[in-house]
């Protein structure tokens, strides 16, 4: 893969991950996140580098487990 391609998976995960801060909405916040640390995971894939895999691997899977976690809970009261 050239450097281009590389350097744009990068900046894409960051966006995504940059992106996810303006998100008012917990769960929907978590879930933007996890897709980002996917990006991540395929660019840790595509130079090779486990610590970038495997923490982003972490990562999506907390962020994906705390917004199910979150969306499934108990709504508060008068929430619809």
């Amino acid at each position: 893969m050239n450097r281009l391609a590389l350097d744009l998976i990068g900046w894409t995960a960051t966006a995504t991950f940059a992106a996810s801060y303006f998100v008012k909405d917990a769960t929907r916040l978590r879930r933007i996140q996890a897709v980002a640390a996917v990006i991540w995971i395929g660019y840790g894939l595509a130079i090779a580098s486990a610590p970038l895999i495997g923490s982003n691997l972490l990562v999506a899977a907390l962020a994906l487990y705390s917004s199910r976690r979150r969306s499934s809970g108990p709504k508060p009261d008068g929430a619809v």
